[in-house]
């Protein structure tokens, strides 16, 4: 019996979170619920075999059969590459041109068709590594500096950054993203979410702990959110917004470091997105020197969501972009207390889905108050982040016909005590992997293998 908050779930839980959002090129959502980015980690990877990387695997698939029967507005992708040499990690999906192949065309296809199965939109999240690409898969990445990334995560640190030409911010970053967000369109997908926080490439250009640049590309505000501007028009320029796809982006609110993008900062910026047409600004938080998955201020923890404080801020910016804010929403009472006051316009969710891939429908259903409470450490990032990747991992080894439409079937339940103890002698073991791994000059998904007490 898993546990869960007990908070009572308002009487106007249904009618206000099953509410469809529009956008402004057309499309709606069929309610306000966002499946966040997660990154899956499942795809092809051959260290030997570059061009076939990135391909989308029947596992992915599963996984995005279970949350394609749950009942979201919008389903995001987990973070997919632009550059083959730029990855968040081994085992991201990618598109790149050099890597096209029917086989790759016809994994993306199904993958919007999964999605798409009871309703939601599917939008893919395009990044770009950066200087936050492992040092095993590209020593001399791209960012906008020469800022190095003086962090280690998994073991491995992070190669001295090469500053885009303007000329290269043309061809390895924007055509990049446009040949993308293309084949998004062709595949079948409702629209791209460009990722532009958490440190990765974009946020790399607006973030001034990162982009010491002279050039049009730095030093103001404008002109350090320039490139995002200018991906957002040439995207445009292939797929008008008349076609209906959407064009989001995920955005810094705050970074919470020295230097690091503020509150203010965000505020100019996304009056710049609300001017040019986003169709939806998904507000989130940090950077990998600061991540801010956690509750920073004990009124943030009252409240729920790790940003809303910074949201409230910058919403009222906004009169046609649809916003969404993603991050530690638990309760079905904190997310309509966060529609209601005009915080955001839709509730991102990502941990909790891992545990429940169909905990949107539940709450329109009104059958569950709640997410899951997981007996894992709140505070540790890390560890909560292994346990999605576990979670997802289970997902993806039988579809929702498999698992006979159980969408929670074979996964572990965290909220059980024992099973997390377990799962922690099985994060030492692997813990240890990735250290003889890396020692060896080789990064690994960050996936676990695991066998719990199921949900």
């Amino acid at each position: 019996m898993v546990r869960r908050f007990s908070i009572a779930a308002p009487e106007s839980a249904k009618a206000i979170l099953g509410e469809r959002l529009k956008f402004p090129s057309g499309k709606y959502a069929q309610n306000r619920f966002l499946k966040a980015a997660l990154t899956e980690m499942l795809s092809v990877f051959d260290h030997s075999n570059p061009k076939v990387n990135g391909v989308p695997t029947q596992e992915i698939l599963n996984v995005y059969d279970k949350w394609g029967n749950g009942k979201f507005g919008l389903v995001l992708t987990g973070n997919v590459q632009v550059s083959p040499v730029h990855l968040e990690a081994p085992g991201n999906a990618m598109i790149f041109k050099e890597g096209e192949t029917p086989a790759r065309r016809e994994a993306y296809t199904k993958w919007a068709q999964t999605i798409k199965q009871d309703g939601a939109l599917a939008v893919v999240q395009l990044s770009h590594g950066g200087r936050q690409t492992p040092i095993t898969v590209n020593t001399t990445p791209f960012s906008a500096s020469d800022v190095k990334l003086e962090k280690e995560v998994r073991f491995l640190g992070f190669g001295k950054p090469i500053p885009l030409t303007v000329e290269q911010i043309k061809t390895e970053v924007i055509d990049r993203f446009v040949y993308a967000a293309k084949y998004a369109y062709e595949t079948g997908f409702d629209g791209v979410e460009l990722h532009g926080a958490h440190g990765y490439l974009l946020a790399q250009f607006t973030s001034p702990t990162t982009n010491k640049r002279t050039d049009r590309y730095g030093g103001s505000i404008a002109n350090r959110q320039r490139i995002i501007l200018e991906i957002y028009e040439a995207i445009r320029k292939e797929i008008p917004a008349s076609t209906g796809f959407l064009v989001g982006l995920k955005t810094n609110s705050v970074e919470f470091q020295s230097e690091g993008t503020t509150a203010d900062d965000a505020v100019e910026m996304c009056k710049a997105y609300e001017k040019i047409g986003f169709d939806f600004v998904e507000l989130s938080g940090g950077t990998y020197e600061q991540l801010a998955f956690q509750h920073i201020r004990n009124s943030t923890r009252q409240r729920e969501a790790f940003f809303l404080e910074f949201a409230e801020k910058i919403r009222p910016v906004f009169k046609n972009t649809v916003v969404y804010l993603t991050g530690g929403f638990r309760t079905v009472n904190a997310m309509v207390d966060a529609v209601k006051t005009g915080a955001t316009q839709g509730i991102g969710l990502g941990r909790p889905i891992t545990a429940e891939p169909d905990l949107p429908k539940k709450i329109l259903e009104r059958s569950v108050p709640s997410a899951i409470h997981d007996a894992l450490d709140q505070n540790n990032f890390a560890v909560s982040l292994l346990a999605s990747n576990t979670q997802m991992e289970q997902m993806g080894r039988n579809s929702f016909k498999e698992a006979n439409q159980n969408v929670s079937y074979g996964l572990s339940d965290f909220s059980d005590e024992e099973t997390v103890k377990r799962f922690g002698k099985a994060i030492e073991d692997f813990i240890e992997l990735t250290r003889v791994q890396a020692s060896k000059g080789v990064a690994i998904p960050a996936v676990i293998t695991f066998e719990g007490v199921n949900v």
